[in-house]
């Protein structure tokens, strides 16, 4: 846990200074440092988990290091503001150890999708502070409640058709996608649902259902990237 603390720090620092580079391709390869080192640091967390969440070593990695690259390529051509990076950062980085354990073992663990909630909060309230103002604070708050509500209904009225994990994701997904706009909590919640019948299509051992979470969050960092 320790390891995986320290090497998530010096992502994190690795990042910071890519921020702070003039040049946009020193910038990206620092992202790639720090999102590779995020991405083992993730690793590491997620399979220190109780109950078995083991995932394997490099697709953590290579995943949050190319997003975290793109990320900060889109800041340094001007497509995204500098104190949205934060938290495009942070949903990334649960984003994929996320969608990789929810495939590996069909869960969406309450460590990772509640645990995330300070996360994210503390990179909003950045947002807000350092050029969002007030209305990303509020903005968060009603995406958060109302993607969860709509999730938690569909899970009421289709019992079996969402789990208890997706339902909490959507706290978290709605936090972050009611900043970009109430579009983007749209086509995240259509999006979702295509990949999900994507994946029960194409995968005959999910045609009694598929993870809801790689859709969901697959649309959210998209849209968090591009959207802005």
């Amino acid at each position: 846990m320790r390891t995986g603390l320290l090497v998530g720090l010096l992502g994190v620092t690795a990042m910071a200074v890519a921020l702070l580079v003039a040049e946009p391709a020193v910038a990206v390869v620092l992202a790639v440092l720090g999102g590779g080192a995020a991405g083992v640091a993730a690793r590491l967390l997620v399979s220190a988990l109780p109950r078995g969440t083991p995932v394997p070593p490099g697709p953590c990695e290579v995943a949050t290091a190319a997003l975290w690259a793109v990320i900060t390529a889109q800041w340094a051509a001007g497509g995204l503001p500098g104190w949205w990076v934060p938290t495009a950062c942070v949903l990334t980085w649960v984003a994929v150890p996320l969608v990789l354990v929810d495939i590996r073992h069909r869960r969406l663990p309450d460590a990772l999708t509640l645990g995330a909630l300070p996360l994210l909060a503390a990179a909003l309230a950045v947002a807000a502070v350092a050029g969002g103002g007030g209305e990303v604070a509020v903005r968060a708050v009603l995406g958060a409640v109302g993607f969860f509500a709509v999730h938690a209904v569909i899970a009421w009225v289709r019992p079996g058709s969402l789990g208890g994990g997706d339902v909490k994701l959507a706290l978290m997904v709605g936090a972050v996608l009611g900043v970009v706009g109430v579009e983007a909590l749209l086509v995240a919640l259509v999006g979702a649902s295509l990949v999900t019948l994507a994946l029960i299509a194409a995968v005959p051992r999910w045609r009694s259902g598929a993870p809801h979470g790689p859709g969901m969050l697959g649309a959210a960092c998209a849209l968090v990237i591009v959207g802005m």
